[in-house]
């Protein structure tokens, strides 16, 4: 490749995808996504073979097998719509057991949108789909949307995968505050990891993202706990390690590293990823 292996951060949507895809050209698959390598394009591809990154695809696929599973499981349990923010090439709404009665939004910025519409012309979503274009760090008009989705609806649920790991502390607690603010919005779907494994990744990969404007950024000390201090509860964690190891998806090495007892609230040094589930602070107004 003459130009740099990841250009901005719509490519790593088109590298993540490359690794949905494969795993559902598996027979014992975990999920299916009939979407991911047209999403990916040949460029994803092009990526994800220069990168050679081995714990890519047992992470991505641990992690969207976690945000499904809490997806369909908030929805079963009565959410009448779910806020997908920094959306990205995610096809749930096209490949989920979802009620024809759910809404789903995706908010992004309107290049990504755009190609993803493009690229799913003729698809028919199980639920009502609506993209949002939209800036996220574009404070007010993010309060903006947030505050009229939650007047539409009884019970709602965001999910944001794979964004906030690209915000400053500041700017995660303040879209925390942002959605307690939005009083029907009652779960939150997201992904952590700790600041062992950001250097990890900064050392293998940091100057190529950082090329990018695509730098990876938030890794709390404290864990999920972060996000109490802002309204949140934490109702579940699921480490990508212990939930790959349960898929089976890992070589010997890594199956007898997720033995090993983990405390996401005092990892140290240690690297650790995992999904978690929030839900509103009673006390949050």
């Amino acid at each position: 490749m003459t130009e740099p292996i990841i250009r901005d951060i719509s490519d790593t949507a088109r590298w993540v995808a490359v690794y949905r895809a494969r795993e559902s050209d598996r027979p014992d698959a975990v999920f299916r996504d009939p979407y991911a390598r047209r999403l990916a394009g040949e460029r994803g591809e092009q990526i994800a073979n220069a990168l050679n990154d081995q714990n890519m695809q047992w992470s991505v696929v641990a992690r969207t097998y976690a945000f499904d599973r809490w997806i369909v499981k908030e929805v079963e349990a009565g959410a009448d719509l779910v806020v997908n923010l920094a959306a990205g090439l995610d096809a749930r709404p096209y490949r989920l057991p979802l009620p024809s009665t759910l809404r789903w939004v995706e908010v992004d910025l309107p290049e990504i949108l755009e190609y993803k519409t493009q690229a799913l012309a003729g698809e028919r979503p199980v639920c009502a789909l609506d993209r949002v274009p939209l800036d996220l760090s574009n404070h007010d008009a993010r309060r903006g949307l947030l505050a009229d989705l939650s007047r539409r609806s009884s019970r709602a649920v965001i999910v944001s995968e794979g964004l906030i790991i690209y915000l400053m502390p500041a700017e995660v607690a303040a879209l925390a505050r942002d959605l307690t603010s939005a009083p029907n919005i009652q779960r939150w779907i997201l992904d952590v990891v700790s600041p062992g494994l950001l250097a990890m990744i900064n050392e293998r990969a940091g100057a190529m993202l950082r090329q990018a404007g695509a730098p990876f950024l938030f890794a709390p000390a404290e864990g999920p706990a972060f996000f109490e201090r802002c309204g949140w509860k934490v109702l579940g964690v699921r480490s990508l390690l212990k939930t790959a190891a349960s898929l089976k998806r890992l070589s010997i090495f890594l199956r007898m590293m997720a033995m090993l007892p983990e405390h996401p609230q005092s990892l140290g040094s240690r690297p650790w990823a995992g999904v978690c589930l929030l839900g509103r602070d009673a006390g949050a107004q």
